[in-house]
């Protein structure tokens, strides 16, 4: 009679495995987000500037865009060297795998607490027009926040 417990027991391996390699490069990136921001004496000045404007503005509107604007240079060193942001990707965010997904979410609900009337929901339907992704992708997203909030009210 067959007995799966060795393919079973590999199996698990296998997959302890992979998740070793996903909390690693997540590590990996919990250590290093976004220091080149502050890192970079021009990225540095330009975010000093803007930040502040930013926080004051309401996401994704006209006065939004226009800071980005003046943060531009910066912002196109930060994205080429960061691929947390679907900018970084010729293709946007279908060239993104999990991880980045996961960092990208992060930074995105971290993002919305520095603004005064933030809101990472609205911010995941403004991106959904911005950088076109599916209705089941911005499910993904939502769900991924509602455990973040959850975690931290436990």
């Amino acid at each position: 009679m067959y007995d799966s417990t060795k393919e079973t027991e590999a199996h698990i391996q296998k997959v302890s495995d992979y998740l070793d390699d996903c909390i690693f490069e997540l590590s990996e990136r919990q250590v290093s987000h976004d220091w080149d921001k502050i890192g970079d004496p021009v990225e540095k000045e330009l975010f000093d500037t803007y930040t502040p404007k930013l926080k004051n503005c309401t996401y994704g509107s006209d006065e939004y865009k226009s800071f980005l604007e003046g943060l531009k240079p910066a912002l196109d060193r930060h994205y080429s060297n960061n691929r947390h942001h679907p900018e970084h990707f010729e293709n946007g965010i279908k060239g993104m795998n999990l991880i980045d997904l996961l960092e990208m979410i992060c930074d995105w609900k971290a993002s919305s607490e520095r603004h005064a009337d933030g809101n990472i929901f609205n911010s995941i339907e403004v991106n959904q027009k911005r950088f076109g992704y599916s209705d089941d992708l911005k499910e993904i997203l939502k769900n991924t926040v509602d455990f973040l909030i959850e975690e931290k009210e436990e």
